[in-house]
C-alpha cells in the first residue's frame, strides 16, 4: 500500500501509553490508538499530551494509525 492511500485525520493526544503508543481523540470524536511513524522516531520528534497531530489511517482498519505530523 502506498503512502497516498492512507486516510489523514486531525486530532489531539489524550493519553500516552507505554511502548510508544498514544491515544488520539479526533475532531469528530473517535478514539484512535496510534504510534509514531518511522520518520518521526528517526528524527526524535517528541509528542506530548495535548499536542495536535495528524494521523494516517489505513482504509482497512480505522482504529489504528501512525502519527505523521505534530502541530504546534
Amino acid at each position: 500500500m502506498s503512502r497516498d492511500d492512507n486516510v489523514k485525520v486531525e486530532g489531539t493526544v489524550v493519553k500516552v501509553h507505554s511502548g510508544g503508543m498514544y491515544q488520539v481523540e479526533t475532531d469528530d470524536g473517535r478514539s484512535i490508538r496510534t504510534k509514531l511513524s518511522g520518520r518521526m522516531s528517526r528524527f526524535r520528534i517528541k509528542v506530548l499530551l495535548g499536542d495536535r497531530v495528524t494521523v494516517a489511517l489505513s482504509p482497512y482498519d480505522l482504529t489504528h494509525g501512525l502519527i505523521v505530523y505534530r502541530g504546534k
